[in-house]
This record gives C-alpha cells, sequence and structure tokens, in this order.
C-alpha cells in the first residue's frame, strides 16, 4: 500500500544523493589528479633523460675538441720541426761552400806578412773577420782541438806520433780546423795524435 513521503524522509534521501553525489565528485577529482601526477613524472623522466643525452654529447663534443687540438698541436710541432731541419740543411750547404773561403783568406794571411802588403793585409783580416763574424752567428762551431782528447767523430787524425810526454790520444797539432753546425760536423779538424809506444794503438790514421 502506498504510502505518502513526509517531509523528513525526503530530506533524508536528499542527503543520501548529496554524499553519493560528493563521493563521486572527489573520486573523480581523484583520478585527475592521479592522472595529472602520472603526466608530471612521465614529463620528468624525459626532460632527464633529455638533459642526459644533452650532457653526454657535450662530454663528446670535448674530448673531440681536445683530440682535435692535441692534433693540431702535434701537426704545427712537426711542421715547425721540419722547417727548422730544412732552413739548418740550406745553412749547412751554403756554410760548406763558404769554408774553402775561409781556409783561402787563412793562407793568404799567413803567407804573406811583409811590409809591402800591410795595407792589403788590412783589408783581407777585414774581411776574414767579418765572415767568421757572420759565420759565428748563423751557428757555426769552429774546432780547434788543441790539446784536447782525439774524439773519431770530430777529428780527422792525419799523423801520430810516439810520446810518452802526452796522454796517449791527446791532439799535438791542428793540420786544419773543422766546423760543426747544430750538432752536424760539417768538416772533422785535421790533426796529430799522440801515441804510446808499445802495441799499436787504436787510432787510425788517415
Amino acid at each position: 500500500m502506498w504510502k505518502p513521503r513526509t517531509r523528513g524522509t525526503l530530506n533524508k534521501e536528499n542527503a543520501m544523493d548529496d554524499k553519493e553525489s560528493n563521493l563521486s565528485k572527489s573520486v573523480g577529482e581523484g583520478g585527475e589528479a592521479a592522472g595529472t601526477a602520472k603526466a608530471m613524472a612521465e614529463e620528468n623522466a624525459m626532460e632527464e633523460a633529455e638533459v642526459k643525452k644533452l650532457l653526454a654529447d657535450l662530454d663528446e663534443l670535448k674530448n673531440t675538441l681536445v683530440r682535435h687540438q692535441a692534433d693540431f698541436a702535434n701537426y704545427r710541432r712537426r711542421m715547425e720541426k721540419e722547417q727548422t731541419e730544412a732552413s739548418n740543411r740550406a745553412t749547412a750547404r751554403v756554410v760548406e761552400k763558404l769554408i774553402p773561403i775561409v781556409d783561402g783568406f787563412e793562407h793568404a794571411l799567413a803567407a804573406h806578412r811583409e811590409a809591402e802588403y800591410e795595407n792589403y793585409r788590412k783589408g783581407f783580416e777585414l774581411i776574414y773577420k767579418q765572415l767568421i763574424d757572420n759565420l759565428t752567428k748563423l751557428g757555426v762551431e769552429r774546432l780547434e782541438p788543441l790539446g784536447r782528447m782525439f774524439d773519431p767523430h770530430l777529428h780527422q787524425a792525419m799523423d801520430r806520433e810516439e810520446t810518452t810526454h802526452h796522454p796517449e790520444g791527446e791532439i799535438l797539432a791542428v793540420y786544419q780546423p773543422g766546423y760543426e753546425f747544430q750538432g752536424r760536423v760539417l768538416r772533422p779538424a785535421m790533426v796529430r795524435v799522440a801515441v804510446h809506444p808499445g802495441p799499436a794503438s787504436k787510432i787510425g790514421v788517415n
């Protein structure tokens, strides 16, 4: 049998409906919040991955730059060394051609000591000094080893003298000076070497 609903019954039913509505709303809002958080987490993860990739690319670029700089430095040093060596070889060739001229000046100055040649000697001595000074500025070293020990890399033994008054291997006379440039012997000094009487010396004569 149908009974009419009273105001209290209606209020109770309305309250239940409101509660269900609020519950559904809360559930919906919670779902939206969870979805937003998940989306933000995924976005943060993507950003972190991108940052890591960019940092890795940056490190690779830095390493590549360092390698290129090292390669360029090595190339520059190699080119500078080759240029220096080429310049030294060219200078050595010129000096080798000048050495006989120096010898000629020295022979001329030693031969003519008479008074009538005095004016010529002064001119020759001036030119000779300028020539020697310029060779010295180029780095040419003159080898005049009188009194030093014989070195087969620097000296050429032209004669041996048996003696007990000097250490074996001491250079007693220089027949012709030698010349050295940048560690390269352009001409060995031609010398006489002391040897002790007895068994054959190791110093050979050319």
